[in-house]
């Protein structure tokens, strides 16, 4: 990613009026309901085209200021999110922690009117670029593990932060690990008081996937739509995986999740309508996504044959399917795994008793 061609690209967005749509107006935002935003998300992806490069500060960062933030913090930040002057990253996750979010140890504690912090995140999309960071910390060693936490806003420039992209399988270094060593970060960068920060980021985490359904079910029809060109193309001796019943059937099973996923999505559209709060439904949308986001690249590879073993130059659609499935394999780690999904569904969905 070119980050100046991104930017240049969102503020393109931002003055034709498609960023912030349901932001509030006067936060810069367009005023509308979500079903704008649904309708956009879906006819940008399936025309190809390119996301706003801040989406964490759109979807995230954005919303918990606007419902968190004290009228500096809201006057400040969001307009510069939506015109992309300010890119966001997230600093949540920590080595050791996984997907126990309430145990991270980075730490901030109150010097003067500062909170110095030192600890280290993983898996932070965009913090090579980022301006700006919505970090989780502990400022309360002694408190129960989801008690001690605070929300803090930090400059990615400031002295003491380091970022080291990660190279993935692709060969793409899309996630970082940030570290922070004696960061100082004003007193006033918090949002609610020291010790909301869980009840903070339930907030943004909620927003995450509040609308994340809509761009992620358009992006899995456009790909639906290239496994179909893909089986129809004729091999040398002039067949086409399509003429294979049990491709027809793999490719119809795909379609059909597709249409769920499609429909489910509107149901919890409905219910965002009603009460203003996304709901934990958006974590069916990311579960199904991603799983069949691995399944169409597996089908896609295995109906080249011999063929799938080739990349780059000489191999079917230039290498095109083997990206990926070798990407689509982090699918159901990154914005939450599929087993934290699947016990989000069952207890909040569901109804179902907890499983420990």
């Amino acid at each position: 990613m070119d980050p100046e061609l991104a930017r240049a690209w969102s503020r393109k967005l931002h003055d034709a009026g498609y960023t912030g749509l349901t932001w509030p107006k006067e936060y810069g935002g367009r005023g509308l309901t979500p079903t704008y935003q649904g309708i956009f998300l879906e006819e940008t992806a399936r025309a190809g085209a390119p996301g706003h490069v801040g989406v964490i500060g759109l979807n995230m960062a954005g919303p918990t200021i606007m419902h968190w933030g004290s009228e500096a913090q809201k006057k400040r930040y969001p307009e510069r999110i939506l015109s992309a002057e300010e890119i966001w990253c997230q600093g949540f996750s920590e080595p050791g922690s996984g997907s126990d979010l309430a145990s991270l140890r980075t730490s901030a504690v109150l010097d003067g009117d500062d909170w110095v912090v030192n600890g280290q995140k993983v898996w932070s999309s965009y913090a090579h670029v980022a301006d700006w960071c919505i970090l989780l910390v502990r400022t309360d060693p002694d408190a129960a593990k989801h008690a001690g936490l605070s929300f803090l806003l930090v400059d990615m420039r400031a002295p003491g932060v380091e970022v080291r992209p990660l190279q993935q399988i692709t060969g793409d270094p899309e996630f970082n690990e940030i570290f922070f060593t004696d960061v100082r970060v004003p007193r006033d960068s918090m949002l609610g008081e020291p010790g909301q920060g869980w009840q903070v980021a339930i907030t943004t985490l909620l927003h995450e996937r509040g609308t994340l359904g809509f761009g992620l079910t358009a992006d899995l029809e456009r790909q639906v739509n290239r496994l179909i060109a893909l089986v129809k193309e004729p091999a040398p001796d002039g067949r086409r995986p399509a003429d294979d019943p049990y491709v027809r059937d793999a490719v119809a099973g795909e379609w059909i999740e597709l249409q769920g996923l499609r429909f489910t999505n509107y149901r919890a559209l409905t219910t965002l309508l009603q009460t203003g709060i996304p709901g934990p439904e958006g974590s069916v949308a990311k579960l199904v996504w991603s799983e069949a986001n691995q399944r169409l690249a597996k089908v896609a590879a295995s109906v080249q044959g011999l063929s799938a073993q080739l990349t780059g130059e000489g191999a079917v659609w230039d290498g095109y399917w083997q990206y990926q499935q070798l990407r689509s394999r982090g699918n159901t780690i990154e914005g939450g795994t599929s087993e934290v999904l699947r016990n989000i569904i069952a207890e909040r969905v569901l109804g179902l008793p907890r499983g420990r």
